[in-house]
């Protein structure tokens, strides 16, 4: 009897993590289906031509395949790059980190790249909810930790990357657990997790910024200084080991920086100004949106006992407020689970309920209209295979 009710014990224990993976999986390939099953018209929204391809399409993820096939070799870029829509010059895929061409790279023998470069983000994806999951319910921030974990699945701009090539899952994944370790006292881990964030993508070094915050007001608190605080040091170890390996790779250590123009920030709101080069539209009122949401994430936060959730989100805000760029939605995606943490009691409340059901259709909606607009223009697919 001991063994049957551990065994129920632990069925029931896993039994929400299992159902967020379904969630997963479920809402990627409803997503999927009308290009999987090549429907020309859906709902009114007209596929060209359509096919599987869409989703490889997708920006940013078949450029990460470039990297994952030659490591940024520009020896073995040159022989492999034969698309006009790919940039000629081999110092451009220094922008695209190393840890999720890596990835691709290494499970590329089972999928192939085009297949793994989903396959890598898929499995994140279900990584991340699980671990939010776990966060929320370990530290006990809600009431209601797998109807949370639901809503965090399905912010708009989050379905999109979550559902193509894209290397967003991953890094959230890995913000998320460096700030779990570094609540959980265990700072080792926390810089290692941050390290590989920074390799992952660059705002990844904005823990570091925010475990010093914490720092500088621990000692103010404590008036001692915590030596094992000093683990965070690998975080910037991290992006230096990336500067490394182009060294090593291309010839030119700060390679990263010479890429093009893939460092965007300018002046507080600067992106609202259409003539710039990235961001080509006045119509940018949900920007507006964004910065409430996040501002007062902020704020909600700000008298948290997990004090690297509030710095986090106050440093990464602060630097989303200068980017130029239209895509704020994704710039600022690592502040969502937060958000959702801050805003908790109002998204599982009972009276949202029927307001997010309602929405779920237009979400989906929207993510169709953005998957068929928002494809790279390849015409060679052989440097992709």
């Amino acid at each position: 009897m001991f063994f049957i009710s551990q065994f129920f014990i632990m069925f029931k224990r896993i039994i929400p993590y299992f159902t967020l993976i379904c969630i997963v999986l479920t809402s990627t390939f409803f997503l999927w289906f009308p290009f999987l099953f090549r429907i020309p018209s859906w709902f009114g929204l007209k596929i060209e031509n359509s096919n599987f391809q869409y989703i490889y399409k997708q920006y940013d993820g078949p450029l990460y395949i470039i990297p994952a096939k030659t490591f940024y070799n520009p020896k073995e870029i040159s022989k492999i790059n034969r698309d006009s829509s790919l940039s000629q010059d081999s110092t451009y895929f220094t922008a695209h980190l190393p840890l999720y061409p890596l990835s691709i790279r290494l499970i590329s023998p089972i999928f192939g790249y085009l297949k793994g470069m989903l396959v890598v983000n898929l499995f994140f994806s279900g990584a991340l909810a699980c671990l939010f999951y776990y966060v929320i319910t370990r530290f006990k921030l809600t009431k209601n930790p797998l109807l949370l974990s639901s809503i965090f699945l399905f912010l708009p701009r989050f379905l999109v990357v979550r559902s193509a090539g894209a290397p967003e899952s991953l890094f959230i994944f890995l913000v998320l657990l460096s700030l779990f370790f570094f609540e959980s006292k265990r700072f080792v881990l926390s810089g290692i997790a941050g390290a590989l964030s920074v390799m992952t993508k660059t705002p990844g070094i904005l823990l570091f910024v925010a475990y010093s915050l914490v720092w500088i007001e621990n000692i103010r608190k404590t008036k001692k200084i915590n030596p094992r605080f000093l683990w965070i040091g690998l975080i910037p170890l991290g992006f230096i080991l990336v500067c490394v390996l182009y060294g090593f790779q291309t010839g030119n250590f700060l390679s990263y920086f010479q890429s093009g123009d893939n460092i965007h920030l300018v002046f507080p709101f600067s992106v609202f100004n259409f003539q710039a080069k990235w961001v080509g539209t006045a119509w940018l009122e949900d920007i507006l949106f964004y910065f409430f949401v996040y501002g007062t994430t902020v704020l909600y936060l700000k008298d948290s006992k997990y004090r690297s959730f509030f710095y986090f989100t106050l440093v990464l805000f602060t630097a989303t407020l200068f980017v130029q760029h239209r895509d704020i939605s994704r710039y600022s995606l690592p502040l969502w689970p937060l958000a959702c943490i801050a805003f908790d009691q109002f998204l599982i409340s009972p009276k949202i309920r029927p307001i997010l059901f309602l929405l779920l259709p237009g979400i989906f909606f929207y993510v169709w209209n953005f998957l068929v607009f928002n494809i790279m223009p390849i015409t060679e697919w052989l440097p992709f295979l």
